[in-house]
């Protein structure tokens, strides 16, 4: 008997929508030990769940290999008020709908500096984050990438190295989803920018279909370019 390929699984926005992300991973097809799961980004903040969703990742990141986790720019501006306690980006946090966040943890504004509201292991798994991933002519990003970013991501180079300016840029971006946008040779798999079905457009397909905005939440399959959704 042949072995079947091994398959990719890239999942949308989560905006701590728990229950859309179990019902979700129940529905996809998903051998742990051969295929490839890939979170897009933005876990927080605006749903309801945050630290369940958080806590389920960090648990699929102990008994997955093959699964990935990318930034948000949710996740960025958290990290960066973490660290410089910066007003301007608490003000930016609080229109992402951070309160969501802290309830779920039970906890108050002051609780984000430091991220102190935060388990340690949500510290790590939230500083651990990768930018982009790059799977053959295929790249999984959050919003958007350059040509600077794909180098340094095909040299492996870690998240600290790259310009936190030219990052944040791209975490924000809505490029991909104009019709003239490069993608330097790439098929770029995003969420950030949410639509009611799934984007396809010529060499970029955006998968963040507003699941916390009350529509479904969404995972793409390749090769075989299959939609699931819960």
């Amino acid at each position: 008997m042949s072995i079947p390929p091994s398959k990719i699984f890239a999942i949308g926005d989560i905006h701590g929508c728990f229950d859309k992300l179990l019902s979700l991973l129940g529905r996809i097809p998903f051998d742990k030990s051969r295929d490839t799961l890939i979170f897009l980004g933005d876990y927080i903040n605006r749903g309801p769940d945050s630290k369940k969703v958080l806590d389920y990742l960090v648990r699929l990141k102990n008994e997955c290999r093959n699964v990935v986790f990318l930034i948000g720019n949710h996740e960025q501006v958290l990290l960066e008020y973490g660290a410089s306690g910066d007003t301007e980006s608490l003000k930016v946090l609080r229109m992402m709908g951070v309160e969501s966040t802290l309830e779920s943890y039970g906890a108050s504004v002051r609780k984000l500096q430091g991220l102190a509201c935060f388990s340690a292991e949500h510290r790590e798994f939230l500083h651990t984050l990768d930018f982009a991933y790059i799977d053959g002519r295929n790249i999984f990003t959050h919003a958007d990438i350059n040509q600077e970013f794909i180098d340094l991501c095909k040299a492996g180079c870690e998240r600290a190295e790259y310009s936190y300016r030219t990052e944040a840029a791209l975490l924000f971006s809505r490029r991909l989803v104009r019709e003239e946008a490069e993608t330097y040779g790439y098929t770029v798999i995003f969420g950030h920018s949410p639509v009611v079905f799934p984007l396809v457009l010529p060499n970029r397909i955006g998968i963040d279909t507003g699941a916390v905005y009350g529509n479904v939440l969404t995972a793409l399959e390749l090769p075989k370019m299959t939609f699931h959704h819960a």
